[in-house]
């Protein structure tokens, strides 16, 4: 039987066979898409940084595992994996890690959230060659547990802008776009609504006016028992969770509504805890540009938090923040990579 290098080829390499490199390189020794097959099977196993991948792959069980299930003929040396990581461009990493979630995701998206927010590696801020901290902002498919793509800026304060346009680079048709209070701007709904999509998103005191008609629209108990409503109640180790939605689709009152592209509804929800017989609540508010039940808007705004999970496991189990790498493009590379892991 003659040798078929395209059956051969695992389907972790075969995503990152076009990444491109800052300069040429001819992976005569290790192909770039090997140095991240490498890095992502390592990650998966639960390692923490590139020595310890190293060390692992290096190891004669798993090198002989990686020549045999993934035709990984030499394990590079700890420096030159972190070379490799170097050369790759973190733009067509990006564009490689889009076009394999991609392949995955269902044809219909309607019920899917895509959940959005900026982490900040705090190591970088710590070092001389960043002119200020590594921000990354992510695209979270919610239900899936899988990010769609990210961007990275200098700082938290570019996050608004880098939001809007990396949804203008997804394909978003058809899902539920969800972020926190910070992108509650009209260019990121004007953005979302262009991608054929719809956004949920909540409203703080960076958008008061908007913020205090909902407020006053709930808070009047004629209004609010005339709204949508629904309760769901959990009970986890002790702390009651009590989350009570409310949902209208009256919405011609609203203070500048047309500004706001497409909006349609507006809502709340009332979440109540109750601990070691403490109680506290709160109160959030959001604007959507799709018709929601109130079942419907208590799903979508706790798939909200799902990108924050996807941040907790970066920081307490990869300790991403502790990453000294003194690179921009391998520590954005191995965000992306773990992200996949």
């Amino acid at each position: 039987m003659s040798y078929n290098k395209t059956m051969e080829k695992n389907i972790i390499t075969q995503y990152f066979d076009d990444v491109e490199t800052t300069k040429e390189y001819n992976g005569y020794f290790c192909s770039v898409a090997e140095a991240i097959t490498i890095v992502i099977l390592g990650s998966i196993c639960g390692l923490k940084n590139v020595s310890q991948i190293h060390q692992w792959a290096a190891s004669d069980r798993v090198s002989e595992f990686l020549k045999e299930k993934f035709k990984i003929q030499n394990i590079p040396c700890y420096y030159w994996l972190l070379c490799l990581l170097k050369l790759i461009k973190p733009e067509s990493l990006n564009s490689c890690f889009l076009k394999w979630v991609s392949s995955i995701l269902p044809k219909n998206r309607d019920s899917l959230t895509i959940s959005l927010d900026g982490k900040t590696i705090r190591s970088t801020g710590k070092m001389k060659c960043y002119e200020s901290p590594l921000h990354i902002v992510s695209a979270q498919i919610s239900e899936l547990g899988i990010t769609f793509a990210q961007k990275s800026v200098s700082g938290k304060s570019n996050e608004i802008p880098a939001v809007q346009e990396l949804i203008g680079q997804l394909e978003i048709s058809g899902c539920m776009v969800v972020a926190d209070a910070l992108n509650c701007q009209k260019k990121t709904a004007e953005a979302v609504i262009k991608g054929n999509a719809d956004y949920l998103l909540c409203t703080k005191d960076n958008q008061e006016t908007l913020k205090k008609d909902i407020e006053a629209y709930v808070q009047d108990k004629t209004l609010q028992n005339s709204m949508k409503k629904k309760i769901k109640t959990e009970n986890n180790r002790g702390r009651i969770e009590k989350r009570t939605a409310y949902v209208t689709e009256d919405t011609e009152w609203l203070t500048n509504k047309k500004e706001w592209s497409g909006l349609k509804c507006i809502g709340a929800v009332h979440t109540e805890f109750e601990e070691n017989d403490k109680k506290t609540s709160k109160w959030h508010y959001y604007i959507c540009s799709r018709n929601l039940t109130a079942d419907e808007l208590l799903h979508h705004a706790r798939m909200e938090w799902s990108v924050e999970s996807m941040h907790w496991l970066l920081d307490v189990h990869f300790e991403e923040d502790f990453c000294r790498v003194e690179d921009k493009n391998i520590q954005q590379n191995l965000n992306m990579l773990r992200k996949l892991a």
